[in-house]
This record gives C-alpha cells, structure tokens and sequence, in this order.
C-alpha cells in the first residue's frame, strides 16, 4: 500500500516546472480526515479508511452527498479547495505530510497524513478518485522529490523561506475568511434592515404627538382644540354655541322673568292697548259720578279673561 517518494530509476509524470512554479490540479471525492494516533504506516491508513467509509454509508443512506474538492499539488504543498468558488478548505504544507499511500484493494482510494499547525495532531485525510488515486499519489511524491533537491541545492535556506511562505499562506486564508464572514454579517444586516423599513409605516405620514400637560398633569385648555374636539354629523360641524351674554335666562316653569323697565304700554298689541283705553275711560267717569255721595269706594282689581287684561269695579 506504501509507496516510496523517490527513486533513482524512476521516471516523473510532470516537469519540475509545473511543480515548482505552479501546480498541479485534481478533482476529487473528499470523504473527511480524522485524527490518527501515528505519523506514518499502512495499518494507521487502513484503520483511518475504514473509520470514514463507514461513516461515508451512513451518510449516503440518510441522503447526503459525498463534496467534491479540487485539489493543488505543488512543491509548496496540497490544497484542498471547493471547485466552484475556489475557497480553501485546508492547506496541508509539504513538509508537514509524513505519509501518502494509495489502497491497492480499493483503487479509488488515497490518502496522506499530515501533522496539523495549530493543535499539532495527526490528522489523515482520505479521498475517493475513480481513476487518478495513484496518479494523484505519485504526483505527491514527485512533488517531495523536488523539494528534497531544492533543499540541498539551497543548504536549508530554501526551508526557513518555505516556511515563511506558507505562514503568509496561511495569513491570508485567515484573512480571506475573515472578509467573507463579514460579507454575510453585513448581507445580514441589510437584509434585516429592509424588513425593518418595510414593516413601518408609510413616507410622508407623520406620528401624532401627545399634548404636554402642566405641573398637574392637566392639558392646557385651549378654544381651537375644543371645536375641533366636537364631533361632526354627516360631515357638517353643529351650530356655535351662543356666548353666556345672548342666553335669556328662564325659571324652573319656564317662564322669562318680569321686568318692571321693559314692561309699558307699548309692549300690547294694538287692539289690546285700544280696549285697555276704553276701560280707563269707563272706570274714570264711573269715580266722577261716585265722588260726591262718598257712598262708594272704588277698587281696581285686575284679571286676565281669555288672556285679555281686564279691570273690575267693586262697591264697599
């Protein structure tokens, strides 16, 4: 199941160019990573491939579907991206990878261990390719040969910037995260507030405010807001109400009270004032008969017949 990195009498599949400048690119099934508890050897493969296939079947029964992944080889190290968007899901650097090896009982699949930076355990990833397992195996391993000679050639140096490098790397897949979390938080944000405009009430209409009252929380009086206060009845506002000064003021039965200097002659009707004069006229010559006897003494009573003023006479 191991395969060896190099040999002498081995013939690559691609220029060091293409390794060393660029890279390297495959399309696979990516069927998870688990941790392992050594760096290298079959039975630690083996036992890590049959963890994930596992869990790969109860997956596949409830529905889901093995995620496809793009990956990079190069002298710098293997990147594990999403196809479409070309996001980086894990950069393995090459000189973290202490094993690879492709399964000869099933020749779909590979694998390689890889040392991870931030918690420093072993974590082996497996992936299903239906015809480029061993080509993407031996790739990895051209790409170690490459290195190896770029190692000597260097006398190390060519390491520490390797390793700069891939810190960088490392910095801006950070980064690249980072920025597209906070495209979602503000994609949210304006979402949230389009619901937020939506749900308001209209432009233009203006929120009616409560009137400020006084230090006994008694609202100021004020005419113009009393009338428009009275309701309206078929759309027309009631008549005004008259000033106390134009009321007649009336007692309990109703009747208007007497006024001794509005009350004269000139308050009856014409054929009233005519008979009253008449019965004046009567009651004087009947005293200028009477006047010398001192036998009768007259008494002016008055009474209302038929709504009609009337005088009588009485004798004592």
């Amino acid at each position: 199941m191991n395969r060896a990195f190099r040999k002498k009498d081995k013939t690559w599949m691609h220029t060091p160019e293409a390794l060393s400048k660029h890279y390297i690119p495959y399309n696979a099934k990516f069927l998870g990573s688990t941790e392992v508890e050594q760096p290298k050897g079959t039975e630690v493969v083996r036992d890590a491939v049959r963890k994930l296939k596992f869990a790969r079947h109860i997956k596949k029964s409830e529905g889901q579907k093995i995620p496809k992944v793009e990956l990079q080889i190069s002298i710098y190290g293997v990147k594990i991206l999403e196809p479409k968007t070309k996001e980086v899901q894990h950069n393995c650097q090459l000189h973290r990878i202490s094993f690879c090896a492709d399964d000869k009982t099933d020749k779909r699949i590979f694998t390689f261990i890889c040392k991870d930076s931030e918690s420093n355990k072993h974590l082996c990833y497996v992936f299903d390719s239906e015809k480029c397992a061993e080509e993407i195996t031996l790739t990895i391993g051209q790409a170690f040969d490459l290195a190896y000679r770029k190692f000597l050639e260097s006398g190390g140096k060519d390491v520490e910037t390797r390793k700069q490098i891939a810190g960088l790397q490392k910095r801006i897949q950070d980064l690249e995260t980072e920025n597209m979390e906070l495209k979602n938080k503000v994609q949210d944000l304006e979402n949230q507030l389009r619901i937020t405009q939506v749900s308001t009430s209209p432009a233009g209409s203006v929120t009616p405010k409560s009137p400020s009252t006084d230090i006994f929380d008694m609202i100021p009086f004020s005419p113009i807001s009393h009338q428009s206060s009275i309701p309206t009845r078929n759309g027309t506002q009631p008549p005004p109400v008259p000033s106390r000064s134009t009321e007649i003021k009336r007692d309990l039965f109703g009747a208007e009270p007497f006024d001794p200097f509005n009350c004269g002659a000139g308050d009856f009707p014409p054929d009233i004032q005519s008979k009253l004069d008449e019965m004046q006229g009567h009651i004087e010559r009947q005293t200028s008969e009477h006047i010398y006897t001192g036998a009768v003494r007259p008494v002016l009573l008055f009474k209302s017949m038929n709504g009609l003023p009337h005088f009588q006479v009485n004798s004592r």
